[in-house]
């Protein structure tokens, strides 16, 4: 070592300083940084550099998004076991349509759009309608439930009197103009209703169109879900419903949540010249960012880690792209985990081996592959969601791909890793050569290059592939005419593609 003491003569002063001032920094009750590495060198830095305040903070950075830090808390927890029962019905249960997350997230702009409309009509005592639409699975119902909430807590504490709430689901009528009969039963508890209907809807008409006898009368919410159930049965009573908010002593504030979009084109305009247009709220299509946070927030509630991060996002990807239908997400997401479970089974009866093939087991020493293998079956990885996303959608392109012979199957996977470096095209002769690579890495016999540009024009004539004119075949340019992550989709549930195309 006395070699390197000299050859670095000239700087041992200055470590020296450098650690005498990091002992003085240590001592004094000020914190002064001193002149440290940034993090990025810090990184390639030497074992022996020290550990400094800098790179603490760099993993602190306040700036970091809330979605990296929502994934962040979801990558860092232990793997569950889906073999324990209790574990696997806490996991169905939390991703299961019918249980309601305990924060609702990405629809709070819509939210406090309809929480203010209900806030100013209670402080004005002042009727009004308003009309939520959307796609189904876009957060309308769950999230109207959590303003009706809001509304009532924020009376309470503001010192105004609590509207009465009515909930209805149109569905549930026997007819459609007993809803009238529903609201006049909240409206006017001690009133008996007979049995025509036509008179709830008259004795609502009479209520709201006389000055009541006591004052103090109190706001009612009414929320009618499924509101296209009445489009479709009975048009007067949709507009019967909206015309309650316009009599001059009306009390009522009216929500209608219906997934028909254009009801406010089809209906508004006579809506309007009976002065009864409803203010519009609309919930559009969870897109993938959205989705990949609402599974992660349902999944954050698990004390372990059900599915892995790269599943989740494919899941989110299709979903948006499909439709953007949170209900839909989930279905996938239990599928999956189904998909898991029966994968589970069937190593667990590929593993009922005679006494002597276990004994003779317990003296192998596993491989390293053999470990990873068995540490990530415990989760749901990204071939468990692209089997379950192909059970949900089956679309023509899938379906194409997957009923491919297997050679014509490999020749997409060369196309897909030969244009994940950025290039758009190839000639056949740089596809022949990624198609020979994977042949021969998995020493299956290739087919001719003769053969190999039938094959490009059979996936040409299907529309998976794009050729370009030359007098040779090997100089023709080749192009993919369907996205990669479509192949990758199609073929993800085979273990050989899966290989493929890692």
């Amino acid at each position: 070592m006395p070699a390197i003491a000299r050859s670095n003569g000239d700087s041992t002063p200055q470590k020296r300083r450098l650690r005498s001032d990091a002992a003085a920094a240590r001592e004094s009750p000020v914190s002064t940084p001193v002149n440290w590495k940034s993090p990025r060198r810090c990184i390639t830095a030497s074992p022996n550099s020290p550990s400094n305040g800098t790179e603490r903070g760099s993993s602190e950075n306040p700036k970091k998004s809330p979605v990296k830090k929502l994934s962040d808390r979801f990558i860092s927890k232990p793997k569950w076991n889906p073999r324990d029962a209790e574990q696997m019905r806490a996991v169905k249960e939390a991703l299961h349509v019918s249980t309601a997350p305990s924060t609702i997230v990405c629809r709070e702009e819509e939210q406090r759009r309809v929480l203010e409309f209900c806030k100013a009509c209670v402080e004005q005592e002042k009727a009004g309608s308003l009309y939520v639409c959307g796609c189904p699975g876009t957060g309308k119902s769950l999230s109207i439930e959590k303003v009706k909430q809001l509304l009532v807590d924020w009376a309470k504490e503001a010192g105004h009197q609590q509207p009465d709430v009515l909930s209805i689901n149109c569905t549930s009528l026997t007819k459609t103009s007993d809803i009238f009969s529903k609201i006049l039963g909240k409206a006017q508890p001690r009133k008996k209703v007979n049995g025509s209907t036509t008179s709830a809807l008259q004795d609502l008409q009479n209520f709201y169109s006389k000055k009541p006898q006591s004052s103090g009368l109190k706001m009612m919410l009414i929320i009618a879900d499924e509101l296209d159930y009445l489009i479709t049965k009975d048009r007067a009573v949709l507009h019967d419903l909206f015309m309650l908010t316009t009599f001059p002593f009306s009390r009522c504030i009216f929500i209608g949540i219906a997934n028909a979009i254009d009801l406010a084109d089809r209906f508004l305009p006579r809506l309007q010249s009976l002065n009864c247009k409803p203010i519009v709220v609309t919930f559009r299509a969870y897109y993938k960012d959205q989705i990949l946070k609402i599974l992660q927030e349902r999944l954050m509630a698990l004390p372990y880690t059900v599915v892995q991060l790269q599943a989740l996002e494919l899941c989110a990807r299709k979903v948006a792209a499909a439709s953007g239908d949170m209900r839909k997400a989930l279905c996938v997401c239990r599928s999956a985990i189904e998909v898991l479970e029966a994968e589970l089974r069937e190593s667990d009866s590929n593993f009922n081996l005679s006494t002597v093939e276990k004994a003779f087991v317990e003296q192998q020493t596993p491989t390293v592959p053999d470990i990873l293998i068995k540490q990530e079956i415990d989760v749901v990885r990204l071939d468990h969601m692209a089997v379950a996303l192909s059970k949900t959608y089956k679309s023509p392109i899938v379906d194409t791909i997957q009923s491919l012979p297997q050679h014509q199957q490999i020749v997409l996977c060369s196309a897909v890793k030969l244009f994940r470096g950025g290039k758009k095209d190839a000639t056949i002769g740089e596809l022949n050569k990624s198609y020979m690579d994977i042949c021969k890495s998995s020493l299956i016999p290739p087919v001719g290059s003769m053969e190999l540009s039938s094959i490009c024009r059979v996936l040409n004539d299907q529309g998976l592939l794009k050729l370009g004119q030359s007098r040779e075949d090997k100089s023709r340019r080749v192009t993919l005419r369907v996205d990669e992550a479509d192949i990758t989709f199609a073929l993800q549930g085979i273990r050989f593609f899966r290989n493929c195309l890692q």
